[in-house]
């Protein structure tokens, strides 16, 4: 007990980064559930981190028994503390990745008898042979030493968005801590060293792809032809079986030991009243802190809060594969509020690789009405960059953006450089254009493609992002050729507006490996989801 009171302490953040962050959208809409498991007269509503989707052959066991039915809702951490500032949570239960998001969300103190289900650091994940080259095999590696091999372009890596997920932001901060030093705790002044800046701009010039959430980092990385993601344990332990069992080469597990952040899973309960609920609730907490349940979550590759990994469980965190279950865990200490909040703007503004974005616009007859309003709505919150900076969807200097409007024609090609006033003037085009004519999605993907091969995309994090209803004339074959045979390695995101059809979007992700979003609900959400990843 004592150590996980001392962990806590480490993460806890003073709860007025709430108001720097009230204005933020919170996750999904209240509706249909990721998942749901097992069946029965009470319903708990659990918003959960993605990295959960791993417990639920644990989580259904307990709704069939106990005739409960759980529906699970994935966002992310930062998602789910947005949600907690929110007049309305339509959820029973909450269940982020780390406490840092309850005690700086839960501004009104609704989460109820929060406990700690299980505890898993932020690590790396390098290809076996890789980080055998790298000398990284049976050492400790500190954050300078990976900063070496990625100036070197010796290692590339894929790593969650650190404003849009607990993971990439836990890495981030642990990055900084660790270049600083290891001080007592990160001040602005420390923001202010051009050695610091220097140095994280490289580290993270090693981020080929990201991500907005972690399970679905490793299910890119497992479609991808990637060297290294940084993520939690038990999702590189997850993500090794499957290459295992696909006879491929497997991730070495690397700690950086100067910068190692851990995720505590706190499940805690929103108290709305109902007892039947309540009583549900402690009988899936109990059920998961159990000796039995703590047995089985410690096989998926998560360490139990108070003991960290049984005897019997060891083998499950391979040594050959880096793993250390007998590694004592001793994480950094977060930055305090104000200053948490420079971090996240100077990653999204400063830090992280610039973006070249190919927003492929939507004129077509179909999306007349509510549809284009929803495109010109979510265009002002990317494009107007008083609004972006309230969701970490502002620009960099360096940051590119291209805008292509289509209907059966391109409509033209309008491109932007930076965050000033030459972006902002992007929004008068996208609100005057007028509505007509037919849908041809794929001709403007293709004219996206032909945009970003004037450019060296090792120095960005490019990507392809369709607003539209996905109701596109043609067929996907002619832009599936194209796509091949540029060699690139560009997603194509997509969001769905109007009366969406997203088969052909999903056509489009598949080949890509990339997402599609519903922007019919949550334009913002949408948007932050999108940027995310990339």
């Amino acid at each position: 007990m004592k150590r996980w009171r001392q962990w806590k302490r480490w993460l806890v953040l003073p709860v007025c980064i709430c108001l720097l962050l009230a204005c933020a959208s919170c996750g999904k809409e209240s509706g249909e559930a990721d998942a749901v498991l097992g069946s029965g007269g009470t319903v708990l509503r659990i918003v959960s981190g993605s990295e959960n989707a791993e417990l639920e052959p644990i989580l259904e066991e307990f709704a069939n028994r106990e005739h409960i039915q759980l529906e699970m809702t994935y966002l992310g951490s930062l998602d789910i503390m947005r949600l907690l500032g929110e007049e309305e949570i339509p959820y029973d239960a909450v269940w982020p990745a780390s406490s840092l998001w309850l005690d700086v969300g839960d501004i009104n103190h609704r989460v109820k008898q929060a406990e700690p289900i299980s505890v898993t650091p932020v690590v790396f994940g390098i290809r076996q042979s890789l980080a055998e080259e790298l000398g990284f095999v049976g050492r400790e590696v500190s954050v300078s030493d990976l900063l070496g091999v990625i100036r070197s372009g010796k290692l590339r890596f894929c790593m969650t968005s650190a404003t849009q997920s607990n993971s990439g932001a836990s890495a981030y901060i642990g990055f900084l801590y660790a270049l600083l030093g290891g001080p007592d705790m990160i001040t602005e002044e420390d923001l202010q060293s051009e050695t610091l800046r220097e140095q994280m701009r490289s580290l993270l010039s090693g981020v080929e792809r990201s991500s907005g959430s972690s399970e679905w980092l490793k299910e890119m990385f497992l479609q991808g032809d990637h060297d290294a993601m940084v993520n939690y344990e038990c999702l590189i332990l997850a993500a090794n079986r499957e290459l295992e069992n696909r006879g491929e080469e497997t991730l070495y597990c690397v700690y950086p030991y100067d910068g190692l952040s851990l995720a505590d899973s706190p499940l805690g309960f929103l108290d709305s009243g109902n007892d039947k609920k309540e009583e549900a609730f402690r009988k899936l907490q109990d059920y998961l802190l159990s000796a039995e349940t703590q047995d089985a979550i410690q096989r998926t590759g998560r360490r139990s809060p108070y003991t960290g990994v049984s005897e019997e469980n060891r083998g499950v965190f391979r040594a050959d594969w880096g793993f250390q279950p007998d590694r004592v865990l001793s994480p950094i200490r977060m930055p305090a509020a104000d200053v948490l909040f420079d971090c996240l703007n100077l990653y999204q503004t400063e830090f992280k690789k610039p973006a070249i974005n190919v927003y492929c616009l939507d004129y077509s007859g179909s999306m007349s009405g509510n549809g284009n309003r929803q495109l010109v709505d979510a265009m002002e919150q990317v494009l107007i960059q008083e609004n972006a900076a309230r969701n970490f969807l502002q620009a960099s200097e360096e940051e590119i953006n291209i805008l292509i409007p289509f209907s059966d024609v391109i409509m033209g090609v309008y491109i932007a450089q930076g965050n000033g006033q030459d972006l902002e003037d992007l929004f008068p085009l996208v609100r005057d254009t007028a509505v007509g004519g037919g849908t041809n999605m794929y001709a403007a993907a293709m004219e996206g493609l032909r945009q970003l091969e004037r450019y060296d995309l090792r120095e960005y994090s490019p990507a392809i992002i369709l607003l539209t209803d996905g109701m596109s004339s043609g067929a996907v074959q002619p832009f599936e050729q194209a796509y091949r045979e540029s060699g690139l390695d560009v997603p194509v995101f997509s969001i769905m507006f109007g009366d969406a059809d997203a088969t052909q979007l999903e056509e489009l992700a598949q080949l890509t490996n990339a997402r599609v979003f519903d922007g019919r609900e949550n334009l913002t959400e949408a948007f932050r989801s999108v940027k995310g990843y990339n």
